[in-house]
């Protein structure tokens, strides 16, 4: 059986991807034995993606008042309601790591208020899940709740930050139909 292609757009060859590109995506290999099909379908605009990942890693590699897997957990539950599959399955393997949960990545894309959550974090993830499906209903008092639980405003920029980045990433995946590596589908689950 073939795989059907990562992306409807052309795929360029590695050799032909712009050299810092490259190299950071011959970086992940090493780490992790494949390259995520995300950065190869990108490459077909390299500026674009150069763009896409200097706003990712301000996002979520920083220190912040979120936890890498509480970012994480952010981007599963919002792609999950912009039923996209790529960034579901990948990051979900990323959440599942970060929290060292087996569990949680179904649980949020499944059925994010029953998910074995804090309560903190529960707010954290209904406020995410309004920026992703209702945004011109977010208003002062969605802020008054996170601060209620200890949420700087630094905090909450953070968190409409990554619903609103993984909604642009979301987008790209359904444009072009990318397909998670099956390596992503069995990380964090052992």
């Amino acid at each position: 059986m073939s795989l059907p292609p990562i992306s409807t757009f052309p795929i360029p060859a590695l050799s032909d991807i712009p050299e810092d590109l490259r190299t950071m995506m011959e970086s992940l290999q090493e780490k992790t034995g494949f390259i995520p099909n995300v950065f190869l379908a990108l490459a077909h605009r390299p500026a674009e993606l150069r763009a896409f990942m200097d706003y990712h890693n301000a996002l979520m590699e920083k220190e912040s008042g979120l936890t890498k897997a509480e970012r994480e957990m952010i981007v599963v539950a919002t792609s999950a309601a912009n039923d996209c599959m790529y960034c579901v399955i990948a990051h979900g393997a990323i959440l599942r790591i970060r929290a060292k949960n087996p569990y949680i990545a179904d649980q949020l894309a499944i059925a994010p208020a029953k998910a074995d959550l804090d309560d903190r974090q529960h707010a954290m993830i209904r406020f995410a899940l309004k920026m992703a499906r209702t945004p011109e209903d977010v208003n002062t008092s969605d802020h008054d709740e996170l601060r209620s639980f200890n949420f700087s405003d630094e905090d909450i920029w953070d968190i409409g930050a990554v619903t609103a980045l993984f909604a642009l990433s979301n987008r790209m995946a359904h444009l072009a139909s990318m397909r998670p590596n099956n390596e992503f589908f069995a990380m964090g689950r052992g």
